[in-house]
């Protein structure tokens, strides 16, 4: 079910409301072989890369301004060799949160992701698709706390040290929604991205190369960065939100 969910589309929303729920995904149950190769060639001398249960969207509707979505369960290996075979069979979307992280000085703040994941090279917002940390005991998904917690992973900053605003803006395309949510640190973007890098280097795990300031859409064209994210930041400065 796709109700007033349209690839191509940017959309304001007011809330989302998803949650977990059963589902056979025929895709996983029929290309078993076929994934495990992938994953192999992959996450070949790549040992922090790591196969663990993630949740992705099946059926998506936004009704009064709200996204209803329903996700299930699955292996990340499985994804990762759907994506790349280019999304086949029924509407599966990967949905997750991002932080759209901006300074007080309009700049946009940036993860360069490091060549030791999965995506290695690319620029884009703090985010992460949802796994089971970000599933409550009622079985909804807690996309917003998602994104505090992909941030604070990401660059080490703690929640006191941003803001977080209301309501969400999804970029729909085939196989992805990025529902991004707009995060205010009160620091230039110089500032900012001086203390994320030394916050970075006491991380657990770093999952970052770099952090990258984008002050305009020009700017994104020298740099490895996923279309989606090019139509989002096109559309917040076409629109010359500050």
């Amino acid at each position: 079910m796709t109700d007033g969910v349209e690839n191509g589309t940017i959309v304001r929303l007011t809330g989302v409301d998803a949650r977990v729920e059963p589902y056979d995904w025929a895709y996983a149950r029929e290309n078993a072989e076929a994934i495990e190769a992938h994953w192999a060639k992959i996450s070949a001398g790549k040992p922090a890369m790591f196969n663990g249960r993630i949740m992705l969207q099946h059926r998506a509707a936004i009704r009064d301004g709200v996204f209803e979505a329903g996700y299930f369960e699955t292996d990340y290996a499985a994804f990762m060799s759907w994506r790349d075979a280019g999304h086949p069979g029924p509407v599966i979307r990967n949905g997750f949160a991002m932080a759209a992280l901006r300074a007080k000085d309009g700049a946009f703040l940036c993860g360069k992701m490091g060549d030791h994941t999965a995506n290695a090279g690319k620029v884009y917002f703090a985010a992460g698709t949802p796994d089971r940390e970000d599933v409550r005991p009622d079985r909804t998904l807690d996309l917003a706390g998602s994104v505090t917690r992909e941030l604070g992973e990401e660059t080490g900053l703690s929640v006191e040290e941003f803001s977080v605003g209301g309501g969400w803006t999804a970029v729909i395309e085939h196989g992805r929604i990025a529902f991004m949510r707009e995060v205010a640190i009160d620091l230039p973007a110089s500032e900012a991205r001086a203390l994320m890098i030394e916050r970075m280097k006491d991380l657990e795990e770093e999952e970052l190369a770099d952090i990258v300031i984008v002050r305009s859409l020009p700017e994104t064209e020298k740099l490895d960065m996923p279309p989606f994210m090019r139509r989002y930041l096109a559309h917040i400065f076409g629109n010359g939100d500050s």
